[in-house]
């Protein structure tokens, strides 16, 4: 399953229509003013005497122009870091993470809380995929940095310093998984083993190996689109329940 960033074509929209917005204005605001400033009444003399009148229009006591960039300057110093730092959308494309995500659901991505904590076990991520950093998948982590993770079938062992004796992972959320070739992997540090919900119609660690953490630009914080499925940390599944065996 990819995903499309809406991060340049948002950005690049507001400022286009800003500065678009700021010339028609600025040229307008200019012709009415050249033409409405000062205006000057006259009354006949032949009729009042020749009393002459002069009506100023009240100059405003700030220009509406500059408050108005000064708004939109703050405004874009706010949003611009916070679209590319801190959270960012992303339209779901494709089948892999079904029945935990569909086409067309609009997610926002958190981008913070893995420079505070490392990726855990059953998080949803969205990340650069290996072979085509222009792209972006969204997968489940299944290993984790000290795993070897063994899949025979449709099971997925687990073998690390907590567990020796291994366990096999509950997974609750998956759709479907064929049973297919034996696969092994061990994780060093910084690597990920991650795969798509339904497994039957994923790209995932399976095909193209791990996935190294400095790829991962962060897991799914909101479900805000469509409505009826709004979610906050859509997916989450939690790791003891991942940890136990069926």
């Amino acid at each position: 399953m990819t995903l499309y960033s809406t991060k340049g074509f948002t950005t690049n929209k507001i400022v286009k229509f800003v500065f678009t917005f700021f010339l028609k204005y600025n040229s307008e605001t200019f012709a009415m003013n050249l033409f409405s400033h000062q205006q000057k009444d006259f009354i006949d003399p032949d009729i009042d005497g020749g009393v002459e009148t002069e009506t100023n229009t009240p100059a405003p006591t700030e220009n509406s122009f500059v408050e108005i960039l000064r708004f939109s300057l703050i405004a874009l110093l706010i949003v611009v870091p916070v679209r590319m730092f801190i959270a960012q959308p992303f339209i779901v494309s494709g089948a892999s993470m079904e029945q935990t995500f569909h086409n067309g659901e609009y997610l926002i991505v958190d981008q913070v809380s893995y420079h505070l904590h490392s990726p855990e076990r059953g998080d949803v991520v969205i990340f650069r995929y290996p072979r085509d950093p222009s792209k972006y998948f969204i997968k489940r982590i299944i290993g984790i940095p000290g795993d070897t993770i063994t899949i025979e079938g449709s099971t997925v062992t687990i073998v690390n310093e907590a567990n020796p004796e291994g366990f096999t992972v509950n997974e609750p959320y998956i759709k479907s998984m064929r049973d297919g070739v034996t696969i092994t992997e061990e994780l060093g540090d910084r690597e990920y083993f991650v795969m798509g919900d339904n497994r039957d119609e994923s790209s995932d660690s399976r095909v193209w190996g791990v996935l190294q953490e400095e790829r991962i630009i962060g897991k799914a914080f909101l479900r805000l689109f469509p409505p009826q499925v709004f979610d906050v940390m859509p997916g989450e599944a939690n790791e003891a329940v991942m940890n136990s065996v069926e």
